[in-house]
């Protein structure tokens, strides 16, 4: 199984750096599954201004959104690091997906989330874009509230302990993912098969 931590912000000095080492450094512990950053700074996208993905699945005019799309269709499933910027998700993010649709079919997708609320409006936002890409948004998710966000800004990119309160939520969220991840796969392969 191939989970991707999606890095979702691409503005200077973004938190979600340490949010990824965080959770890149949590995630080591399971074996038998590989977890990969996708960065959105990685897949600088122009506006979107194609066809509908829905109706041209799989075509992709640009090489930039073809390789952005055959990277996320990699995956079986997805933990989204989901900023919260005006009571919204990045712009970018939402981009980045309206280049793309049948890529994120039938897969599961969490949250881990920062900024005002601890980002619940960002999550409950991605929440409904998921479902309208036929993904399985799961219930757990994991919101980084200020005071946590505030200790975790003093220190190194690199160090995170701040993290440590919300460690138990990672593993609610990380437990969950997986086991809907195996069996979306096993469905999937098996509506292949027919």
């Amino acid at each position: 199984m191939l989970i991707q931590i999606i890095n979702s912000t691409t503005r200077n000095e973004r938190f979600s750096e340490r949010v990824a080492n965080w959770v890149v450094e949590y995630t080591r512990q399971y074996d038998g599954v590989d977890f990969e950053v996708v960065d959105l700074r990685d897949h600088p996208l122009p506006y979107f201004d194609g066809p509908s993905p829905m109706w041209t699945p799989g075509q992709h005019s640009r090489d930039d959104v073809a390789r952005f799309a055959a990277t996320v269709d990699r995956a079986d499933g997805y933990i989204m690091l989901a900023a919260e910027y005006n009571h919204g998700y990045p712009g970018v993010l939402k981009n980045a997906m309206d280049w793309t649709y049948q890529e994120w079919h039938r897969k599961p997708i969490s949250f881990v989330s920062w900024g005002n609320m601890g980002g619940t409006r960002s999550v409950e936002q991605l929440r409904q874009v998921a479902v309208e890409f036929e993904m399985a948004p799961l219930r757990h998710a994991v919101h980084i509230l200020p005071d946590i966000y505030m200790k975790a800004i003093e220190k190194d990119v690199t160090d995170v302990s701040a993290f440590a309160p919300s460690e138990p939520w990672l593993k609610v969220l990380t437990d969950d993912l997986l086991w809907w991840t195996a069996a979306l796969s096993k469905a999937r392969g098996e509506r292949a098969g027919n």
